[in-house]
């Protein structure tokens, strides 16, 4: 019985591990990887769910608000049987698209704009966090395992 409640609730499960780079680049709009799966005992993975999305935050103490825009997603349903103690990867590839806020675009015009976008970002502390998070449907389970990354995007 306690080897069922373990199973149901993913205690002993599947774990996920991202491998990705730690920069991607915007122009080329395409983010690859593989998902390493490990598991204590043997388990079936349905669909693996991908997505990359983009954290911005800004403003200080009370005024601070946190907004998230998906950049990219994809779902591969493939089963794959995770066998006791044996890794098993699933390589992907997300097509994504950062956007660009007005400030951002100001900032790209010539040297004299950077500075001043990059003073009115500081005030008004302005930061973008890039993350790829990984969830898996592992069949039988209720809470299904989650990973996540952070990921730098450069010009």
């Amino acid at each position: 019985m306690f080897g069922k409640l373990k199973k149901i609730l993913g205690v002993e499960g599947v774990k996920l591990e991202l491998e990705i780079p730690d920069e991607v680049s915007a122009t080329d709009g395409l983010l690859e990887g593989v998902v390493h799966f490990y598991s204590m005992s043997a388990q079936k993975v349905t669909i693996v769910n991908l997505v990359f999305k983009e954290r911005y935050r800004r403003g200080r103490g009370k005024d601070k608000l946190i907004d998230e825009y998906e950049l990219g997603a994809i779902e591969l349903k493939k089963v794959l049987q995770i066998n006791k103690d044996e890794p098993a990867e699933l390589p992907f590839s997300i097509p994504f698209k950062v956007f660009k806020s007005r400030m951002d675009e100001f900032e790209q015009k010539n040297l004299f704009t950077k500075g001043i976008a990059k003073a009115a970002k500081l005030a008004k502390n302005v930061k973008s966090e890039y993350i790829l998070e990984a969830k898996a449907n592992v069949e039988g389970t209720v809470l299904h395992p989650i990973a996540k990354k952070v990921v730098q995007i450069v010009s």
